[in-house]
């Protein structure tokens, strides 16, 4: 059976994978969207499935408000024991863990390992009834970057450590360096890390007799005369008992599509990793379009976009910030209160419901029943980003008008581009379809339900992340007012452009 990259065209960024006897589990950043560091489910790392979150709110005060960007960053999952641990940098704060025995259970509350601004993408290695972590450094928050580090904490990892030692640092051989992942294999630490920055990087492979070095370094994978820009950080994943077969996984950044997740071939040639295709005589290696399912077996599984919001919500949707009791409930449908939030941008909204992007090419139909009270409520459809569009329903003088809206994050009071007469229906449908034109560039176009003007819109990354798309409801004052999503349907559309 055949796979194609990218495995995953949906924005899982900084994935990190493990294996647990026959099944694979991934985990990957989600800065300051809620509930965070989601948790993915395959047999075969081709197909994929979204089963858990570590982090049901993020554990700061200060993220019950939108801190776009901010959050858990790169977290690493590792199986040792009988439980899961998952180390997760908050950049302004520092690295801590959760565990759990049940990977689609509750994990505990994070604690502490190292505390301080600027340290990101941990990995544990456990070496003489000890715990090593190795990390990196995020410049904005460090001063510094292109280094490497080990702390020490105990093997259950509850020791919080005080200090850190630097154990590699060579700016000229591995600019920007970061992602390290730390692997014992062969009587050697090596430790895989991206290099050279996000949209134009590589792979690099370090190797030492202890893990406090020296290193020597490799670079094992670049992007050739390939699309696949990066190659960005990733995981090395063994696919059986006996270390003779392995994998690689890594994403690409694709602007408003996100950081989407790749599969590639991997093996041990001369006491070094090659990765990809090539890499053979100790050259690098470059991105495989595709190859043959590595692990396992065809299953179907897939990451489903559409939500009838039947018994609850998809566990594809997540807030901005953590949530509140009385933003949403089920009932009906997806009832969502117009709840009172006084600045005007869309920008800082936390009551939100997005949700990545999962399609190159698709259309969205979200069904909705208007309640809307007071002058000032609304309802809508957005499409999200650091530059963003929506389509709303707003009551104003105790009628309801469409509008159509742009703003941006950081910018000033969000813009209105189109109003229709007044709008009686109690009902709404609001479409989006959303259409591929280059590497980088996603097109979208809106309609109001039977109202016959339409806006072209490109979207635009996040912060750290991909677009994305949602529904919200809110008020500029107190108010009973509501609305109710019957359905949000999301149509993959590649086929159909492809005729």
């Amino acid at each position: 059976m055949k796979y194609e990259n990218p495995v995953i065209l949906s924005d899982y960024s900084d994935p990190d994978v493990i294996r647990v006897g026959g099944d694979f589990y991934m985990v990957a950043s989600s800065f300051n969207y809620v509930p965070g560091v989601p948790v993915l489910h395959s047999k075969n790392l081709v197909e994929w499935e979204l089963v858990n979150y570590v982090l049901k709110r993020l554990p700061f005060e200060k993220f019950n408000a939108v801190r776009h960007g901010e959050g858990a960053w790169a977290p690493c999952i590792r199986y040792r024991g009988g439980r899961f641990y998952c180390l997760i940098p908050f950049p302004d704060e520092g690295i801590y863990v959760s565990e759990t025995d049940d990977i689609y259970g509750e994990w505990s509350a994070p604690r502490p390992l190292l505390r301080g601004k600027g340290y990101e993408d941990p990995c544990p290695v456990w070496v003489d009834g000890k715990c090593l972590v190795v990390f990196a450094f995020c410049r904005s928050r460090a001063g510094f970057n292109s280094k490497l580090a080990v702390f020490e904490t105990d093997e259950e990892l509850l020791k919080e450590a005080g200090d850190y030692k630097i154990i590699y640092s060579e700016p000229d051989i591995s600019p920007e360096i970061e992602g390290p992942k730390v692997y014992n294999h062969g009587g050697y630490y090596y430790i895989l890390a991206a290099a050279g920055g996000v949209k134009s990087g590589w792979q690099v492979a370090l190797r030492s007799e202890s893990i406090y070095g020296p290193y020597k370094t490799k670079i094992v994978l670049t992007q050739g005369d390939t699309d696949v820009n990066g190659p960005h950080q990733g995981a090395l994943v063994d696919l059986d008992d006996f270390g003779e077969k392995w994998a690689f996984m890594h994403f690409q950044d694709r602007g408003a599509y996100g950081r989407v997740v790749h599969l590639q071939p991997a093996r041990w040639e001369n006491g070094w990793i090659a990765l990809g295709e090539g890499g053979y005589d100790g050259l690098a290696g470059h991105p495989a379009a595709g190859g043959e399912y590595p692990a396992g077996f065809v299953t179907g599984k897939r990451i489903e976009p559409s939500d009838e919001f039947e018994n609850g919500i998809s566990p594809v949707w997540q807030n901005p910030a953590n949530p509140e009791e009385g933003w949403y409930e089920i009932k009906r449908g997806l009832k969502l209160n117009c709840v009172y939030y006084g600045r005007q941008p869309l920008a800082d909204l936390p009551q939100m419901l997005l949700q990545k992007v999962q399609y190159k090419n698709f259309a969205v139909s979200a069904k909705c029943k208007l309640s809307l009270k007071e002058d000032g409520d609304e309802t809508g459809l957005v499409i999200f980003g650091k530059k963003y569009a929506y389509i709303c329903v707003v009551r104003r003088d105790g009628q309801n008008f469409l509008e159509l809206r742009e703003g941006e994050i950081g910018g000033d009071a969000d813009r209105t581009l189109a109003r229709s007469q007044p709008y009686s229906e109690d009902g709404i449908i609001f479409k989006i379809s959303a259409k591929y034109e280059d590497l980088n560039k996603l097109s979208y176009k809106v309609t109001f339900g039977k109202v016959a003007f339409t806006h072209k819109f490109y979207a635009s990354p996040g912060v750290w992340t991909g677009a994305r798309i949602g529904v919200y409801a809110r008020s500029d004052r107190l108010s009973k007012g509501f609305a109710t999503f019957k359905n949000f349907k999301v149509t993959c559309t590649d086929g159909r452009l492809n005729r």
